[in-house]
């Protein structure tokens, strides 16, 4: 048996400069961290040949293409695994709509089980690669790559698109700045949720005529990092509220009354800034808030506007194996 766990992310600055649309003719980068909400897989040898899945529903099938899930079956197809397996995916906050980069924290988890069931030890990069495979070039869907190395690596990173492909740098600093870092944080889940295809779509299509948005919202991700190795977080947080205020007008979807109304609720009362985290219209909305207003911003958020709070930490470790047993 195989178990793997692999954390969720938020995202900071950046957002929408990691398509190739963007990034094939000018650098593209974004400033995210993982969070200590996992994904979790466990792969297990089974007694006969038949295929069993087991998630939101259970498969119970003969051949790998008869699959429902389109991120195991395409995982199986990568690794080379065929028949005679049982395969579980676990997670700790809603999957599908959540803004937290699940659907990528899957498709690295399975790879990471899968390559190691079959003896292969495989790299951050390989994770990484391999889930964008799965989701952009085998699935088609319209996304871009921060989500899939974000959760590779784990950590607090600052991600870099190019046309000749993708550089992570640990943001420098230490624990006690991540540690500094997250006191500031708060996830609220907004109790909306929404396929993302829906937003991106529009959004990857009108690239061209928002390329001067995306350009001030990648250097917002360069300066977002050198606030943060300067040890001036606040700064952080005033640049997520022009991020934000940029993210709003790159597709018609990102953003609802509802959403508004909670976020400003949250500046009110002490938030510095603030976004709707993955490609908008629901999910999670991250806060940047000093320690000093979260009750304030709780109070508004979650008394007030029904709003669901998720408290977590940063964490560094990425996509991790928890168990690997060699006992059939």
């Amino acid at each position: 048996m195989i178990i793997t766990q692999t954390p969720l992310r938020i995202s900071f600055l950046g957002g929408g400069s990691d398509f190739p649309e963007f990034y094939f003719s000018e650098p593209g980068c974004v400033l995210s961290a993982t969070i200590d909400k996992y994904v979790n897989v466990i792969v297990k040898r089974r007694f006969d040949d038949l295929i069993r899945v087991g998630y939101t529903k259970q498969e119970v099938v003969e051949s790998v293409d008869d699959l429902e899930h389109e991120l195991v079956r395409e995982a199986m197809r990568i690794t080379g695994i065929e028949k005679g397996i049982e395969i579980a995916t676990m997670a700790d906050v809603p999957g599908r709509g959540s803004g937290l980069g699940s659907s990528s924290a899957v498709s690295a988890g399975l790879l990471h089980a899968m390559w190691l069931y079959q003896g292969w030890l495989p790299t951050r990069d390989m994770l990484a690669e391999g889930a964008c495979e799965i989701e952009l070039d085998l699935l088609g869907r319209p996304i871009g790559k921060q989500d899939q190395y974000a959760v590779a690596y784990g950590g607090l990173n600052f991600i870099e698109f190019t046309r000749e492909g993708v550089s992570v740098e640990p943001v420098a600093g230490n624990e006690a700045l991540a540690r500094r870092l997250g006191e500031r944080l708060m996830l609220f889940f907004t109790g909306i949720t929404r396929r993302s295809a829906d937003v991106l779509v529009e959004q990857r299509a009108a690239i061209e005529d928002k390329r001067e948005q995306l350009r001030d919202m990648a250097q917002m991700a360069r300066d977002g990092r050198k606030a943060l190795e300067s040890g001036r977080l606040d700064d952080v947080g005033g640049l997520m509220h022009e991020g934000w205020q940029l993210k709003r007008r790159l597709a018609s979807r990102i953003t609802t009354p509802e959403i508004d109304e909670a976020y400003e609720a949250a500046r009110n009362v002490g938030a510095i800034g603030g976004k709707i985290s993955g490609a908008g219209g629901g999910g999670f909305m991250l806060i940047y808030c000093p320690p000093q207003h979260h009750d304030a911003v709780r109070t508004q958020l979650t008394d007030r506007l029904g709003m669901t709070e998720l408290e977590f930490s940063l964490e560094s470790g990425g996509s991790l194996v928890m168990l690997h047993s060699r006992r059939p």
